[in-house]
């Protein structure tokens, strides 16, 4: 499994910026299963184009995740996959030179309680792993998991109580009540939480993997862009902000979001002005205001290019996300 070479801890994002990342970061969850795997047997899952989570409940087996090198899974296993990465759970059989039976998750879905659940095998399942397909976004298309090439494996103990988090999830989906999006999404973050603090304490800097936060000084001013969006940001404060000129400011920044920066910043204007007008307790002017707008018709214009609706239309629609 080809790794990055991660950078020196005195090249890595602070704690106070990476805290506010953390604390914007705005996660969603699509969809969690249920795999059952029984010895001997093989379960193939298509790739998806968000990126995957996966735990391990009980059992042991193999991972493989796009003709990388086997990940060995035991109880409390995470792993974050990479998006459009199919993968295969393997539970060899105890005699040697049986050969596995390789079932199609696609071929092998059940739907119970709304819930998918894939299954390998008649007999008693011996490794059983919530999957799961999730966005965390910052604005409108700014996704951290989205330019992640090589998989997150992290290995965890009861005590860390990720299981509790991911089974209540399932079990907010599951019931499909009022707000179990908003709950099933903070569950999930306080996992996404756990696993930056595990690769603070620990020698497995994967978050050097993101092209975002392993460059601290464009991770610097994205963090003030997302803490303060009604500033009155420019290419140059934001250069200023991450002690570069502004041609290197423009070419990192490009290089790490794939967008310039005044379009990422007006990504996560308009991302804070469509919760405050759900939340409904704000004059659309103030809704302007907040998102670093003076004109109330360059905010409409605006949010009309993002969104498809203008934020009066956005407003009144039951189904705004």
């Amino acid at each position: 499994m080809s790794i990055s070479t991660p950078l020196s801890s005195s090249a890595r994002i602070s704690a106070a910026h990476l805290d506010e990342l953390i604390a914007l970061l705005e996660i969603r969850v699509l969809g969690l299963s249920e795999c059952l795997v029984s010895e001997g047997f093989v379960l193939e899952l298509d790739g998806n184009e968000a990126p995957g989570i996966h735990y391990i409940l009980s059992g042991s087996g193999l991972l493989h995740i796009g003709g990388a090198d086997s990940v060995p899974l035991t109880p409390h296993t995470l792993l974050i996959v990479p998006p459009r990465h199919p993968l295969k759970l393997e539970v060899p059989a105890n005699r040697a030179g049986i050969a596995p039976v390789v079932v199609s998750g696609r071929e092998h879905k059940r739907v119970v309680d709304s819930i998918n659940r894939f299954r390998a095998g008649s007999t008693e399942p011996m490794t059983v792993m919530i999957c799961g397909y999730f966005t965390a976004a910052f604005g409108a298309s700014i996704n951290l998991f989205e330019m992640l090439s090589t998989p997150i494996v992290e290995q965890f103990d009861p005590s860390d109580r990720l299981d509790v988090y991911l089974r209540t999830a399932f079990e907010e989906l599951m019931a499909q009540e009022i707000g179990a999006g908003a709950m099933s999404g903070a569950l999930l973050k306080q996992v996404i939480v756990a696993l930056v603090r595990r690769s603070l304490k620990t020698s497995a800097l994967w978050m050097e993997r993101f092209t975002l936060l392993g460059d601290p000084q464009i991770a610097r001013a994205f963090a003030d862009m997302t803490a303060r969006p009604s500033a009155p940001h420019t290419v140059e404060s934001l250069a200023q902000i991450a002690c570069l000129s502004r041609s290197a400011f423009m070419a990192r920044f490009s290089a790490a979001f794939g967008q310039a920066p005044m379009q990422v910043l007006r990504d996560i204007r308009m991302r804070q002005a469509a919760a405050q007008l759900r939340a409904g307790d704000l004059a659309l002017d103030q809704v302007a205001h907040n998102a670093g707008y003076a004109s109330r018709g360059a905010f409409i214009r605006a949010f009309r290019e993002i969104y498809g609706a203008a934020p009066a239309e956005y407003r009144a629609t039951p189904s705004s996300s």
